[in-house]
């Protein structure tokens, strides 16, 4: 397999982009590096902003393995569900997070239930931890969506923009090729190469775009949980385009409609209600 990947209308050109490294004979995912690394920056994140908040940080570590543990799992299984044609002739690849395979919006949902049986529990705000969380949230997700570029995966559609990405076409999934890719295949060097929109990338800016703008707006917040409701309110919108433009897209069975593109736009509609809802509250309560 070949392993370049290049941005040519930057004029940038990596020769050997590797999926994983091999030490001690067992071989390690980039993806799943990053994965770790994104949760180790996001609790960072999260518990220096209950300390900003004076909060108790040990609240958040204790949060954060549950969120991890059934965000991981509700990520593979909303993927699963919705790609089930490639998992039901093989179950025992249910378990193989190393070649990817995880949908952030099941892993929202299944953390944010586990925020509120915890705060249940624990005699917390709900809404204060999902708030402090979000900051944390949303710069993982910016680390993470990389091991989708070390694994050649969530690419969008064949593109001769600027920030156009070269694949070699033995190094990506078969069904992810589109025929409009497959139209503008060039070959250099008895190697073919599709040219894709950087899904993976666009996802990630937006998510660092996303963090800057709840950092700004903290400070300016009404009411408990409504930083977490900005955050399902920007995310759905960006989620929305990107999604529209990558083709391996979750589909509601029996339609065309991708999963994420529907519950981007269900949340994002919560989201805004919710908080005009709640702040238009607060003000006629100090009315």
């Amino acid at each position: 397999m070949h392993t370049s990947i290049d941005f040519p209308n930057l004029g940038i050109h990596l020769s050997s982009v590797r999926d994983h490294i091999t030490i001690g004979g067992f071989d390690i995912a980039f993806y799943g590096l990053l994965i770790a690394l994104a949760i180790l920056v996001g609790v960072f994140i999260t518990v220096r902003e209950a300390e900003r908040t004076g909060q108790d940080p040990e609240d958040y570590y204790d949060l954060a393995i549950f969120v991890v543990i059934f965000g991981v799992i509700g990520a593979r299984l909303y993927y699963v569900i919705f790609d089930w044609d490639i998992y039901q002739e093989d179950l025992k690849s249910i378990f193989n997070l190393r070649e990817g395979g995880l949908a952030i919006y099941g892993g929202i949902l299944a953390a944010a239930l586990t925020v509120l049986l915890f705060a249940r529990v624990k005699g917390l705000s709900a809404g204060r931890l999902a708030d402090t969380a979000a900051l944390g949230l949303a710069a993982g997700q910016a680390i993470g969506r990389w091991g989708n570029f070390f694994n050649r995966e969530a690419f969008g559609e064949y593109t001769d923009g600027l920030f156009a990405m070269r694949l070699p076409v033995d190094a990506v999934r078969g069904q992810d090729i589109s025929a409009l890719m497959r139209e503008h295949i060039e070959a250099a060097d008895g190697v073919n190469y599709i040219q894709v929109q950087p899904a993976f990338l666009y996802e990630s800016l937006w998510c660092l775009l996303l963090l800057l703008i709840l950092v700004l707006y903290r400070k300016h917040k009404k009411v408990d949980g409504e930083v977490f409701l900005l955050y399902l309110l920007g995310y759905g919108i960006g989620r929305f385009w990107i999604e529209g433009i990558r083709t391996d897209q979750l589909l509601i069975p029996g339609t065309s409609l991708a999963v994420s593109q529907a519950v981007a736009v269900v949340t994002a509609a919560a989201a805004l209600v919710l908080i005009l809802y709640r702040r238009r509250k607060k003000n006629r309560h100090y009315r």
